[in-house]
């Protein structure tokens, strides 16, 4: 099952200096994907780590890292999905972001599996069918 990366696992890997042990766990795991082609990319996570990079050479650095990765589409029935997710939540009194909704209803629609360090996706979890891919 390929999993598709949230913005909190690229900018450990991408943007931080210094790794405790679990956050080399996480690179680890991410590496592995990497070299198995076994992830997946969307545009909205793409534009989250691109964006409040202020130096130029730094942007232009990193969008050709990750430019290796092809966005898979986002479709019609991910955003009405989304939609429906950020309401049954919201229902249960869970707010999050759009992008974030988004994310998990296209890791739906395409049989995805979700690595985040988010602990907001543990609580979507508890009212929408998402698979988070596990650390360790």
């Amino acid at each position: 099952m390929k999993v598709l990366v949230d913005t909190s696992v690229w900018s450990l890997a991408l943007r931080k200096k210094e790794y405790s042990e679990e956050d080399k766990k996480v690179i680890i795991k991410l590496t592995k994907m990497i070299r198995q082609l076994n992830l997946v990319m969307i545009g909205p996570i793409r534009q989250e780590i691109l964006s409040g990079i202020k130096n130029k050479d730094i942007f232009e650095e990193l969008k050709t890292k990750i430019g290796i990765f092809e966005d898979l589409a986002i479709m019609t029935q991910d955003y009405e999905l989304a939609a429906e997710y950020f309401n049954e939540c919201r229902n249960h009194g869970i707010q999050g972001s759009h992008v974030d909704y988004l994310i998990c209803a296209v890791a739906v629609n395409n049989k995805l599996r979700i690595f985040t360090l988010d602990k907001d996706f543990v609580q979507y979890q508890k009212y929408i069918p998402i698979n988070i891919e596990k650390i360790a």
